[in-house]
C-alpha cells in the first residue's frame, strides 16, 4: 500500500510542474489585460504598492493612456 501512496506523490509532483511551466505566461497576458483596463491594480499586483504604483496612479488619473503605457513598462 505504501507503494500506491509514493506513486500517487510522483504524478502529483509531475502535473505540479506541468502546471507551474504553463501558469506563467498565462499570468503575463492576465497582467497586460489588466494593465489596459486599471493600470494601477496591475502596477499594484506586479510590484506591490511603492513609488511605480502612486507614479502610475498620478499618470492614469490625469491621462489614462500614459498610465497604461508606464503599467505595460512595469509589467514587461
Amino acid at each position: 500500500m505504501n507503494d500506491l501512496f509514493h506513486f500517487g506523490e510522483g504524478n502529483n509532483k509531475q502535473t505540479k510542474t506541468k502546471t507551474m511551466s504553463t501558469e506563467a505566461p498565462v499570468n503575463k497576458i492576465l497582467l497586460v489585460i489588466l494593465a489596459i483596463i486599471l493600470p494601477p491594480l496591475a502596477v499594484g499586483l506586479k510590484s506591490g504598492i511603492g513609488k511605480s504604483f502612486v507614479i502610475n496612479l498620478i499618470l492614469t488619473i490625469l491621462f489614462w493612456i500614459p498610465g497604461v503605457i508606464h503599467a505595460l513598462i512595469v509589467i514587461l
